[in-house]
C-alpha cells in the first residue's frame, strides 16, 4: 500500500482506505503477514516433511513433552 502517511483520511479514496483497513487487519491477524520465510528455513521445512513422509522424527506428544521440559 502506497498511501503516504501525512495523508489524512478525507483524503483518500474508498478504494485505498478499503486497502489499508484489509491491511491493518491482516497485520493483527497474522503478524508476519508480508513477511518472507527465508531460503534456510524454506529448506527446513521441506526436510521435515521428507522426514515425516519416511516415517522418521519423533510423535507429536513426545515432542510436547521435550518442549514441556525446556520450558519449565
Amino acid at each position: 500500500m502506497n498511501i503516504a502517511s501525512d495523508k489524512k483520511v478525507g483524503d483518500i479514496t474508498v478504494r485505498e482506505l478499503r486497502e489499508l483497513v484489509r491491511e491493518i487487519v491482516a497485520e493483527i491477524v497474522d503478524p508476519d503477514y508480508g513477511l518472507e520465510l527465508r531460503d534456510e528455513v524454506i529448506e527446513a521445512l521441506r526436510e521435515s516433511w521428507e522426514q515425516k513422509k519416511r516415517g522418521e522424527g519423533i510423535p507429536l506428544e513426545k515432542a510436547s513433552k521435550k518442549f514441556t521440559a525446556w520450558i519449565l
